[in-house]
Protein backbone atom coordinates (compact mmCIF):
# COMPACT_ATOMS: atom_id res chain seq x y z
CA UNK A 1 0.00 0.00 0.00
CA UNK A 2 1.33 3.59 -0.72
CA UNK A 3 0.24 5.29 2.09
CA UNK A 4 1.06 2.82 4.60
CA UNK A 5 3.82 4.08 6.78
CA UNK A 6 6.41 3.19 10.18
CA UNK A 7 3.95 5.77 11.61
CA UNK A 8 0.26 4.55 10.41
CA UNK A 9 1.79 0.98 11.57
CA UNK A 10 2.79 2.45 14.79
CA UNK A 11 -0.62 3.15 15.79
CA UNK A 12 -1.78 -0.22 15.05
CA UNK A 13 -2.73 -2.28 18.25
CA UNK A 14 -2.38 -6.18 18.42
CA UNK A 15 -3.07 -8.53 21.11
CA UNK A 16 -0.43 -10.31 22.62
CA UNK A 17 -1.02 -12.76 25.55
CA UNK A 18 1.03 -11.67 28.73
CA UNK A 19 4.59 -12.11 28.99
CA UNK A 20 4.53 -15.30 30.97
CA UNK A 21 2.32 -16.99 28.84
CA UNK A 22 4.35 -16.06 25.82
CA UNK A 23 7.73 -17.88 27.97
CA UNK A 24 5.33 -20.54 28.34
CA UNK A 25 4.68 -20.48 24.89
CA UNK A 26 8.60 -20.21 24.00
CA UNK A 27 9.21 -23.01 25.92
CA UNK A 28 6.53 -25.50 24.74
CA UNK A 29 7.78 -24.68 21.14
CA UNK A 30 11.76 -25.20 22.27
CA UNK A 31 10.56 -28.49 24.05
CA UNK A 32 8.84 -29.91 20.75
CA UNK A 33 11.42 -28.29 18.58
CA UNK A 34 14.49 -30.81 20.44
CA UNK A 35 12.05 -33.54 20.09
CA UNK A 36 12.38 -32.86 16.36
CA UNK A 37 15.71 -32.44 16.21
CA UNK A 38 16.27 -35.77 18.09
CA UNK A 39 14.20 -37.17 15.92
CA UNK A 40 15.55 -36.41 12.93
CA UNK A 41 19.65 -37.14 14.05
CA UNK A 42 18.58 -40.72 14.84
CA UNK A 43 16.58 -40.97 11.07
CA UNK A 44 19.77 -39.78 9.40
CA UNK A 45 21.66 -41.94 11.95
CA UNK A 46 19.59 -45.04 10.77
CA UNK A 47 19.51 -43.98 6.70
CA UNK A 48 24.08 -44.14 7.18
CA UNK A 49 23.77 -47.41 8.70
CA UNK A 50 21.19 -48.94 6.11
CA UNK A 51 23.68 -47.09 3.72
CA UNK A 52 26.38 -49.34 4.62
CA UNK A 53 24.73 -52.65 5.15
CA UNK A 54 23.78 -51.99 1.71
CA UNK A 55 27.30 -50.92 0.48
CA UNK A 56 28.54 -54.17 2.56
CA UNK A 57 25.86 -56.32 1.11
CA UNK A 58 26.70 -55.25 -2.68
CA UNK A 59 30.67 -55.78 -1.47
CA UNK A 60 29.83 -59.61 -0.51
CA UNK A 61 27.56 -60.29 -3.50
CA UNK A 62 30.42 -58.98 -5.83
CA UNK A 63 33.27 -60.79 -4.08
CA UNK A 64 31.55 -64.26 -3.90
CA UNK A 65 31.08 -63.95 -0.28
CA UNK A 66 27.54 -64.48 -0.53
CA UNK A 67 25.49 -66.39 -3.36
CA UNK A 68 22.61 -64.29 -5.01
CA UNK A 69 22.13 -66.56 -8.25
CA UNK A 70 18.71 -67.44 -8.80
CA UNK A 71 17.43 -64.22 -6.16
CA UNK A 72 14.40 -62.68 -7.39
CA UNK A 73 12.86 -59.81 -5.87
CA UNK A 74 9.33 -60.13 -4.33
CA UNK A 75 6.71 -59.48 -6.44
CA UNK A 76 5.29 -56.83 -4.47
CA UNK A 77 8.26 -54.66 -3.61
CA UNK A 78 8.75 -51.52 -5.01
CA UNK A 79 12.00 -49.39 -6.03
CA UNK A 80 13.86 -48.10 -3.17
CA UNK A 81 13.89 -44.35 -2.37
CA UNK A 82 16.87 -42.43 -2.74
CA UNK A 83 16.96 -41.43 0.88
CA UNK A 84 19.09 -38.16 1.62
CA UNK A 85 20.38 -37.21 4.95
CA UNK A 86 18.46 -34.14 6.55
CA UNK A 87 20.64 -31.75 7.76
CA UNK A 88 19.32 -28.63 9.96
Amino acid sequence: MDNLNPEILGRIRLPTPPKVEQEMILEQVEKISEQYDSLTNLACQQVALLQERRSALISAAVTGKIDVRGWQAPASAAPAPTLEPVHG
